[in-house]
Formats: structure tokens, C-alpha cells, sequence
């Protein structure tokens, strides 16, 4: 179940410095719901205590690319993303072990 609702883990200079406070923030499914982040979270990693979920839609950007031919236009997708906070006696997620 945490393979179709979990996509991958978002790991920015910003979000990295949010793991310190517990906050961890992944990409998951459209259609997932707060519960169904939580389950999936929990289930994925085993001894972790979720104390509050927030989900955003975070909308697709323009982009242009400059190239020989001319101008190129395109847009990246849009995507959820989950806000995970922990509590402050759960266990830490470590992305970087996996790798």
C-alpha cells in the first residue's frame, strides 16, 4: 500500500533543515488523503509516531528553454506533497540510509 501512495521523499536545503525539527515532506499519489499518508508513512517505517499531517498541491511552473532552433516552452508537472511532523520522542527517518 506505501508504494502506491508514497512516490519518493523530498529531500531540499530547506526540508533537510526542517528534519531537525521532526518535519519530513514527501511526494504522494493525487488522490491520497491525510489518513492514508499516515498509514503509509507508519507502515513503511516501522517505529515512527506521526503527529500531524498537511498536504499542498503544489502547482506545475513555465519554464523556457533558450536553444539553437529558438525558444522551447514547457511546463513541469504539478504534484502533492505531504508535510509529515513527528513526535519529539519518535524515531528519526533516515532517507540517506537506503541509498
Amino acid at each position: 500500500m506505501s508504494q502506491n501512495i508514497l512516490i519518493k521523499p523530498l529531500v531540499t536545503e530547506k526540508l533537510t533543515q526542517l528534519m531537525e525539527g521532526h518535519h519530513y515532506a514527501f511526494q504522494v499519489a493525487d488522490g491520497a488523503n491525510k489518513l492514508e499518508v499516515r498509514k503509509a508513512v507508519e507502515e513503511r517505517y516501522p517505529g515512527v509516531r506521526i503527529k500531524e499531517v498537511r498536504t499542498m498541491i503544489v502547482r506545475g511552473k513555465r519554464r523556457t528553454q533558450m536553444t539553437r532552433r529558438g525558444r522551447v516552452e514547457g511546463r513541469k508537472a504539478s504534484y502533492k506533497k505531504a508535510l509529515v511532523t513527528l513526535h519529539a520522542d519518535s524515531e528519526q527517518i533516515d532517507f540517506f540510509e537506503e541509498v
